[in-house]
């Protein structure tokens, strides 16, 4: 099986101009990204790694950096079109793409891990993507969070199976009886999302026909017009370090937020 990660980066951001150039802890966010993939991937052999972009600073830092790089077309709407631009463009062409955005410097390694893992094993998935099982103290900071941030933070319900049946900026499930089960559980039930993806093709070739649903508009996500297109989204569930739960950088603020996180519970790519 060919699995390729792919980078989308583009320069251009209304609220952060060059993002993917901006020095985290030492490094490039671009430069971050790119070695926890690298650092994820050990040992499972043989993935190919790019990143698309269609902006020379970016192609030129990523290249002086030993990353390859995929030139895409200016007209790419969305990462996930850009992503699909770059697969097109590799040889051999991958069976699965993964989609990491190139602005998640703290996505955990268990999770690109887990991802490429699942396919590797056999598994007969249309899409693949991480969660995290919240303790009740993330929870509780969840909660604390979307008071001012109420679209911060994506949960997700499953089956039994670990197939995702909805995903939403809403905290699901709502627990009843939750005092007791925190003296039941170490644990609460509330998983939640990190925005990784891993796509079969030819699945990847359908999602970029799709046109915007009605609740993916309503919610803001992306995954809602795979689930409404009638696409399985398999989860994965994976450990990370309490506190270092990933998101995403969309403005310098972010950047200083996250530098905050690796300088109280360290460097993840420094051993």
């Amino acid at each position: 099986m060919n699995i390729a990660i792919i980078i989308p980066a583009r320069y251009g951001s209304s609220r952060f101009p060059g993002k993917p150039l901006a020095e985290l802890a030492g490094m490039s966010m671009l430069e971050r990204v790119w070695k926890t993939a690298i650092k994820a991937t050990q040992g499972l052999g043989p993935v190919q790694m790019a990143v698309a972009t269609d902006d020379a600073r970016i192609a030129d830092h990523a290249r002086a950096k030993g990353m390859a790089v995929i030139m895409t077309s200016t007209e790419c709407a969305t990462g996930s079109d850009r992503v699909l631009a770059a697969a097109r463009q590799m040889t051999p062409k991958p069976d699965v793409v993964i989609n990491l955005q190139g602005d998640v410097p703290l996505i955990p390694i268990t999770a690109i891990r887990g991802v490429v893992q699942a396919f590797q094993e056999g598994g007969a998935y249309q899409v693949v993507t991480p969660v995290i099982r919240l303790s009740w103290g993330a929870l509780d900071t969840l909660r604390t969070r979307k008071q001012t941030t109420p679209f911060s933070g994506t949960t997700v319900v499953t089956g039994s199976d670990g197939r995702a049946h909805w995903f939403s900026k809403q905290i699901l499930p709502a627990i009843r009886g939750e005092e007791e089960l925190r003296e039941k559980h170490d644990t609460s039930p509330v998983l939640q999302h990190i925005g990784l993806y891993g796509y079969r093709m030819d699945v990847l070739e359908r999602f970029s026909t799709f046109n915007i649903t009605s609740y993916e508009s309503l919610e803001g996500l992306e995954q809602l017009r795979l689930i409404e297109n009638g696409i399985t989204i398999q989860t994965v569930e994976v450990a990370v370090e309490e506190g270092m739960i990933s998101s995403g950088v969309d403005t310098p603020e972010d950047m200083a937020r996250v530098e905050k996180l690796i300088a109280e519970y360290g460097d993840p790519l420094k051993d």
